[in-house]
């Protein structure tokens, strides 16, 4: 089993509406969705964002399109109008969920390897 960052497997969108951060993760390929759906969990995304995120967090699942949505409540300071963060708009939690580290089995890791993703240290 070999590490990396989701972003080697997944690109994200974020965006706001009022204090909450609503990020979709969606896989590159259709065979990685399977890797999204086990190791990018609630659990994962809370202990990955710790103090940021003080609502609660969930998820949704989006077989069609290999892709996952997450609400992140009470995250963003209050909102764009109230926010004193330098992102208000939580633009940037969309490259901060692509710094989530996920592990890949031998196929998937020779797979990105080839395609000249780095694995984690």
């Amino acid at each position: 089993m070999t590490r990396f960052y989701l972003r080697e497997i997944a690109h994200a969108r974020a965006g706001d509406k009022g204090d909450a951060s609503n990020i979709g993760v969606i896989a590159y390929v259709p065979q990685d969705y399977s890797i999204l759906l086990e190791q990018v969990t609630v659990e994962a995304v809370r202990r990955h964002f710790g103090a940021l995120v003080k609502g609660r967090i969930t998820r949704y699942e989006m077989p069609h399109v290999e892709a996952l949505n997450f609400v992140l409540e009470n995250a963003l300071g209050g909102g764009v109008t109230r926010s004193l963060s330098l992102d208000p708009h939580g633009k940037s939690y969309g490259a901060l969920i692509l710094t989530l580290p996920v592990t890949v089995d031998a196929t998937v890791a020779e797979r990105l390897l080839a395609q000249g993703r780095q694995p984690l240290p």
